[in-house]
């Protein structure tokens, strides 16, 4: 037993020693990251970069981030001046990232760490936890990667990483203790900025959902997954369950180069954005009839094809119709201006306005 232990300490060592030398020579450079040389010079990353990337990250790719991040951060350079910022320019500037929740919770966030910490962020994982709208996940990438607190830091791409490691066979979400638990035994006080960073770098760009890049591995003798000879079956998955379909109608309301916008409730789904005036969405087709009793102005509504959109729990369909005329109770944008709406409804007003002409 005692010989098993020293087996599987002696591994982790080796494993973190090689995966840890492969970051410094292959780390990313991205906006928010301080490299691991400057790291090694005693440079920190700013808490506020760290944690603006992180929850940006959450629904979306690197690639797709970065430029909202610069974008951010030059509007926004300090965790004050975001907590200062209008909730409708925040709210705008988020526009393309995911839910709008993400964006109310950055704000409850940026505004206890200014009102009640004094601009600084906490440097330990349990007091990041306190603050609202920041979860597990996110304190305790903050207190690894900003402050070099030895927390488990578990995304998707490091239970991908675990899961081919040690070849887990309980699929996913079964899995998720048990991956973590494997992650967190690998955590050390040695680099746990750089050691949280390395394992999301291992999985973002060699140990990939699909076609890992197995012969690149710095870590590859160590790994379960690649001597099975299906290191891609790993994490093994459920079935996931069929999303259910929703549908709606959208009104394209012109007047002259302007469209008529409304601001939705504060409360579910893209609370509090704009968007295009819509009817409710439900399981069946609207008909007709229903169509235009849900309308926002009586005009000449004609149908201009329809648009499909994703959400994460529903997928819908809006029917769009197109007018030219007046209505009260909306808000007039121009069509410059509506590049800042929601994905759905910008999908929506470019289709109902392109197909019309």
């Amino acid at each position: 037993m005692r010989t098993g232990v020293r087996r599987a300490k002696t591994a982790a060592v080796s494993l973190r020693a090689q995966l840890l030398s492969w970051y410094d020579a292959h780390a990313r450079e991205l906006a928010w990251r301080i490299g691991p040389g400057a790291r090694a010079t005693g440079v920190r990353a700013d808490p506020y970069r760290v944690w603006l990337s992180e929850v940006m990250l959450q629904q979306t790719t690197v690639p797709h981030a970065t430029p909202y991040f610069l974008k951010f951060t030059q509007r926004w350079p300090t965790v004050n001046d975001l907590a200062a910022a209008a909730d409708e320019d925040v709210m705008a500037a988020w526009a393309g990232l995911g839910y709008y929740a993400r964006a109310r919770n950055l704000l409850a966030c940026a505004r206890a760490v200014a009102g009640e910490h004094g601009g600084v962020f906490p440097d330990s994982e349990e007091g990041l936890r306190k603050l609202p709208g920041l979860g597990a996940y996110t304190a305790a990438a903050v207190a690894a990667i900003a402050f070099d607190r030895p927390s488990n830091v578990v995304d998707g791409n490091v239970e991908r990483v675990m899961a081919r490691l040690f070849a887990v066979e309980p699929p996913l979400p079964d899995a998720k203790a048990e991956l973590k638990r494997l992650a967190g035994a690998l955590v050390t006080d040695d680099r746990p900025g750089d050691w949280a960073q390395a394992l999301m770098d291992l999985g973002a760009t060699i140990c990939r959902p699909k076609s890992p890049l197995c012969d690149r591995c710095p870590v590859l003798d160590h790994c379960a997954g690649f001597a099975t000879g299906a290191p891609e079956a790993y994490p093994r998955k459920t079935a996931k369950a069929e999303r259910p379909h929703r549908h709606g109608v959208a009104y394209v309301l012109t007047r002259g180069d302007e469209v008529a916008l409304v601001r939705r409730p504060p409360k579910g789904l893209l609370g509090g954005m704009l968007a295009l005036p819509t009817s409710d969405w439900r399981a069946e087709r609207w008909s007709d009839a229903e169509a235009l009793r849900a309308a926002p102005a009586e005009a000449a509504w004609r149908g201009v094809g329809e648009i499909e959109h994703g959400f994460t729990h529903f997928i819908l369909t809006l029917r769009l119709l197109r007018a030219e005329g007046d209505a009260v109770g909306v808000i007039w944008s121009p069509r410059r201006d509506l590049d800042a709406l929601p994905s759905v409804f910008l999908k929506a007003a470019r289709a109902g306005l392109t197909n019309l002409l």
